[in-house]
């Protein structure tokens, strides 16, 4: 047998412990730990595992309502979306894996979301990214968003669910951190949800799906730390995928949950064996013990240690009713997975590992979990922003092309068209407009899904920003005629122990809570990923909201396009809020000024306007970065059409004011929105109307072959890669 590592201060840090937290484990088990069992403690006390920087301020968050079977807590959020139905969701990211390894950190960060809900009992239904990446000029960025996009689409194409939303930017601060925020949703019946927990002493605890190797081992541990020189002696941490055994798992685990065998079941995501068996002893209040001997291995001589924190993909662990042995283990031949029982539940507060008839590890589990580490670390307001400096002069026109021509603005046909958005046959909105929308398949109803955040706003006033994340997710789902149920957050932050950083993190979550409070919009999932910094510089803050909305109707869907002659009308009020504007920055390099302000009962009155006068309306999307101007180009450029805003003021055309939505209408529609809006007291206004084959802004006009080529073309050409044979 190998003889294990001689417990010493660097090891003790190379495991992302400090100190004073080693000092903490000394006290709890009295004693030296083992180096298996130093591992298990920096897996689960690291900031990934165990939200020990976070968890203070996530208990603020309104996680609850009529709507909600399942918040935080369990491996996916749970709704009620009615006829006994419910959808199961949640959004998690693999940045600091994607930004060393592109293709698999991507492919495994979708195949861990999609094992969070069918977990859960849910069969997935539909799949969204939010990526954020450095300056196209960058000499990594185009490599880093091929093997994203391409991690991506191979993972989910092969596993079959159909990806439907998202959203691409590009920023300076995500040079050296892409952020890969995944995102899934499955549909369950309401009273056949799974949960963790486990019960019952003496139930074997079962390891399900794949062998374990040594990919990955110590990948939650380094998704808690900083990027620095040796980013490239930690590629051994990223995982490896494969989502044909994926798909396996989930027919294997769907029928299995059929069968009433399960007592309780847990994905073996971050910090793999580990994790997992510590969340379903902790939460059923019994010990684990583990015989490391029966792990099913695809690789010879591995460790404990190894084998405890592998984060080899594709795995769940059970605790199974005994009498159903036979009837489990068949179901799993039958798919070809292995099916191993590898321990038992036990009474005493014990994690118990053993190997080789050796004890490796022998821990109060309890203590893992409930005595890891929670700081209340410092945290400083971020200051007012400065006043935003005048704009230089610019066209309209010129304007419009400079955001269009941007990849952060430009058609994003390139990414999503490498994915099966179809897959499933229930797919009734596609990306690349606003929300998209699945069919509740045998139903007339649909989820409706969108993620959505502005890191600018949020680096310049987190309260506000937070909010506005919340109300343009809520606003995305309105726009095609949902009723938004609920929200997961993934929260993308730099190093917590800077006091400013913190001070970004405290101001996101408030705004975000008070949003989702006055939305009735909980929060009922999520996930936080610190320390997103390389070389101490950190990201923009980017608290991701991703957002689920039902159409009870597909009746009341809101997804056509306008026609010649339809008319453009704002519901909501404009000022022309330039500040952190899209304009601004992509025009001008200027990221000046506050965040625009939001009105948190404006957003709600004018989303309920909207669904409830849905029938005067062919087609709506919300405003949001880029204004007026990009909004209508969009709408008009998908239509194949021209618009002619009548205003051709710079701050009306890109200002980016809240609670508002662009709306295209038939004239007689146009006539019934605008009076019920004076009778609701709605602001709302006409501003042009569609048609032709020109964009005129006022008096400034360009041809829409030309700017929709460019449109279409400027994020390849940014990142170097070839256009789609159909773009």
């Amino acid at each position: 047998m190998m003889q294990e590592p001689t417990i010493t201060p660097d090891l003790i840090a190379a495991h992302g412990l400090k100190p004073d937290e080693y000092d903490r484990i000394l006290g709890i088990i009295g004693r030296e730990p083992t180096f298996t069992e130093l591992g298990i403690f920096s897996a689960m006390w690291n900031e990934h595992c165990s939200y020990k920087s976070s968890k203070k301020w996530l208990r603020t968050l309104p996680t609850t309502g009529p709507q909600v079977i399942c918040g935080p807590g369990e491996n996916a959020g749970v709704v009620d979306i009615g006829d006994g139905q419910a959808v199961v969701f949640k959004m998690e990211s693999h940045n600091h894996p994607s930004y060393i390894e592109p293709h698999q950190g991507a492919a495994t960060g979708v195949g861990g979301i999609l094992r969070d809900v069918f977990t859960m009992g849910a069969r997935p239904i539909a799949a969204m990214d939010a990526l954020s990446f450095g300056r196209p000029e960058h000499p990594k960025t185009a490599h880093l968003v091929k093997g994203v996009v391409e991690g991506i689409g191979a993972y989910g194409n092969a596993f079959g669910v159909p990806n439907v939303g998202g959203e691409v930017r590009f920023h300076r601060s995500y040079d050296g951190n892409c952020l890969v925020n995944a995102f899934a949703a499955g549909l369950a019946d309401a009273d056949r949800i799974f949960y963790s927990a486990a019960s019952g002493i003496g139930m074997p605890v079962v390891y399900l799906g794949a062998k374990t190797g040594r990919d990955g081992v110590g990948g939650a541990t380094m998704a808690s730390a900083e990027f620095d020189d040796s980013i490239e002696d930690k590629r051994p941490t990223v995982q490896v995928g494969d989502p044909f055994t994926e798909k396996c798992l989930l027919e294997a685990c769907l029928e299995l949950m059929q069968t009433d065998s399960v007592i309780s079941i847990q994905d073996m995501g971050a910090a793999g064996l580990t994790c997992s068996a510590v969340e379903m002893g902790d939460k059923g209040g019994l010990g684990i013990k583990l015989i490391l001997d029966h792990v099913p291995q695809r690789e010879t001589g591995m460790t404990a240690y190894e084998m405890m924190l592998s984060e080899s993909q594709e795995r769940m662990l059970m605790v199974l009713k005994p009498e159903k042995e036979a009837e489990a283990r068949a179901i799993f031949e039958k798919w070809d997975l292995d099916f191993a029982i590898v321990g038992e539940t036990i009474a005493e507060d014990r994690f118990l590992i053993l190997h080789g008839n050796a004890v490796k590890a022998d821990l109060p589990l309890s203590r893992l979990s409930s005595s890891a580490p929670e700081y209340d670390r410092p945290w400083v307001e971020t200051p007012p922003a400065e006043p935003m400096r005048d704009l230089p002069a610019i066209t309209p026109i010129k304007a419009l092309r400079a955001l269009i021509g941007s990849p952060s603005y430009a058609h994003k046909g390139w990414v999503w068209e490498q994915y099966d958005t179809q897959v499933g046959a229930d797919t009734i909105r596609r990306p690349g407009m606003g929300g998209g929308v699945v069919r509740v398949h045998g139903t007339s109803k649909a989820l409706a899904f969108t993620s959505d955040v502005t890191p600018r706003y949020v680096k310049a006033n987190p309260v506000e920003g937070g909010k506005q994340a919340v109300a343009e997710a809520w606003r995305n789902l309105c726009a095609v005629g949902a009723l938004p149920l609920a929200a997961t957050d993934n929260l993308n932050f730099g190093n917590p122990e800077k006091p400013e950083i913190m001070g970004q993190f405290v101001g996101a979550i408030k705004g975000i809570g008070a949003a989702c409070t006055a939305l009735d919009f909980p929060i009922v999932s999520g996930n936080v990923s610190l320390y997103n910094e390389t070389d101490g510089k950190g990201i923009l803050p980017t608290p991701t909201i991703g957002g689920v909305g039902l159409i009870d109707d597909l009746s009341n869907l809101i997804a056509g396009l306008p026609s010649d002659g339809d008319v453009a009308i704002v519901i909501g009020e404009t000022h022309g809020h330039l500040g952190q504007s899209a304009l601004a920055a992509e025009a001008f390099g200027i990221e000046d000024g506050d965040a625009p302000p939001v009105d948190l009962a404006a957003e709600r009155r004018h989303g309920e306007f909207l669904r409830a006068n849905r029938a005067h309306v062919i087609s709506a999307t919300d405003l949001s970065d880029g204004g007026l101007a990009l909004a209508a180009f969009e709408m008009a450029e998908a239509a194949g059409i021209g618009v002619r805003l009548d205003s051709g003021d710079i701050a009306r055309l890109f200002g980016e004011d809240q609670a508002r939505y662009l709306v295209a209408c038939a004239a007689t529609g146009a006539e019934a929105l605008l009076s019920a809006a004076e009778k609701a007291g709605v602001p709302a206004a006409q501003v042009g109307v569609f048609g032709g084959m020109a964009v005129h802004l006022g008096e400034d006009a360009g041809d829409l072959a030309d700017l929709s080529h460019l449109y279409r073309t400027a994020f390849a050409r940014a990142i170097g890669g070839d256009m789609p044979d159909h773009a």
